[in-house]
């Protein structure tokens, strides 16, 4: 496509890599230096803020550190103990003191410097290591965000040209404008945490006093059923004296009963064995229903399995069918493809001779007056005729 006539060019502007810091790279050796220098310290600095959780929890990740790791975690965390204790107990001799310290120090730090070295040394231990150790405290955290910034700062201000620093110029007003904007934001952000949490703690109160009344309840219950299992135990005994009194009068009507069961007994015996007669003739009927049925679903089954395995059969050959089916549309995409840029190839060479034959016309009228004009000089001599003539083949070539 080509411009169109009296179009200006629009400028460009200039680069917005400043904007994005995570998609700047490296432009020279130097450069590249720096910021792999400054990527290593912030691993190195992540990875030492989860220490402290690691050595805490050192029995959880026994599993995924191995010996030597752990070893070397231990004493590292007996190293730091043994810090703390000579800290608080930082009375007597102060030169003796400060000489323990400073050795103890410096094997902290040798010990610190081991953990990190075998730490780095597994790249996929280390990505483990940030998914399952998480906690940091607040002031480690907040120094690794700014060191972060600090390594944004810095790529950001070696990959920005004199063309870019005088565009920064221009915005720091705005800029300024935004980060003040910002600032009263996060003012308005840190009074409602302040205002959540004070409703927070009121909720906190709150709960404490129901805990409290429950507890009251719960003794109130206990009280309440002491006082009823006495009560229950004293009923107790005078329904089981009641009962006892009652059950010898159920036994007698039970002994009744019974020389009543025999008499019935004896007189149903008779019923029961015709009742049996027409049990046994209705299981042989029951029999003959089920081998009826038994033969019905057999042949049905048969039936099944033949209707089964034509229904495969027929799965198959639709699946290959569908298979063509996508072969022969992926081939008629591509002839609709070609057959679409042939048109356009032959519409660009229609397009191109109709321009060539436009201009062509477009000289032949601005020469066709000084041609009429050779004609009617032409007249009067005949060299001149002959001239005009020549002039008007190399026009029509």
């Amino acid at each position: 496509l080509h411009t169109p006539p009296g179009t200006a060019e629009l400028p460009s502007l200039p680069s917005m890599k400043i904007w994005d810091p995570a998609g700047l790279q490296p432009d020279s050796v130097e450069t590249e230096r720096i910021v792999t220098v400054l990527d290593e310290t912030l691993a190195k600095l992540e990875l030492s803020s989860l220490i402290p959780h690691i050595m805490d929890s050192l029995d959880s990740f026994a599993d995924v550190l191995g010996p030597e790791i752990t070893n070397s975690l231990t004493k590292l965390q007996k190293l730091s103990k043994g810090m703390e204790r000579l800290l608080a107990s930082s009375e007597g001799d102060t030169r003796r003191d400060e000489k323990q310290l400073g050795l103890l120090e410096q094997r902290l730090k040798c010990s610190a410097r081991n953990v990190l070295r075998l730490l780095l040394a597994k790249p996929a231990l280390c990505q483990a290591l940030k998914y399952k150790a998480r906690a940091r405290e607040s002031a480690a955290e907040t120094f690794i965000k700014a060191f972060g910034e600090f390594r944004s700062f810095m790529l950001e201000r070696l990959l920005t040209s004199p063309v870019e620093d005088k565009f920064m110029e221009d915005i720091s007003p705005q800029s300024k404008k935004n980060t003040e904007t910002i600032t009263a934001l996060r003012a308005e952000l840190a009074a409602a945490v302040r205002t959540q949490e004070e409703e927070i703690q009121k909720k906190d109160n709150v709960i404490k006093d129901l805990k409290t009344s429950i507890q009251d309840l719960i003794q109130d219950c206990q009280d309440g059923i002491q006082k009823i299992k006495q009560e229950g135990e004293k009923q107790q005994q005078e329904e089981q004296q009641a009962s006892q009194a009652r059950c010898a009068r159920l036994q007698q009507e039970i002994q009744q009963l019974e020389a009543q069961l025999h008499t019935l007994v004896l007189e149903h015996r008779a019923s029961e064995l015709d009742l049996r007669k027409g049990n046994r003739m209705g299981e042989k009927e029951i029999e003959n229903w089920i081998q009826k049925y038994n033969r019905d679903m057999a042949k049905k089954q048969a039936e099944y399995e033949k209707v089964h395995a034509a229904y495969t059969e027929e799965k198959a050959q639709l699946s290959l069918l569908r298979e063509k089916h996508a072969l022969l549309r992926q081939e008629y995409s591509q002839i609709e493809e070609e057959k679409l840029s042939k048109e356009l190839a032959t519409m660009s060479l229609a397009a191109t001779r109709i321009q060539a034959a436009w201009r062509g016309y477009l000289v032949r009228s601005l020469f066709k007056p000084k041609r009429k004009k050779g004609k009617g000089k032409g007249k009067g001599k005949g060299k001149g005729k002959g001239k005009g003539k020549g002039t008007g083949k190399k026009t029509k070539k």
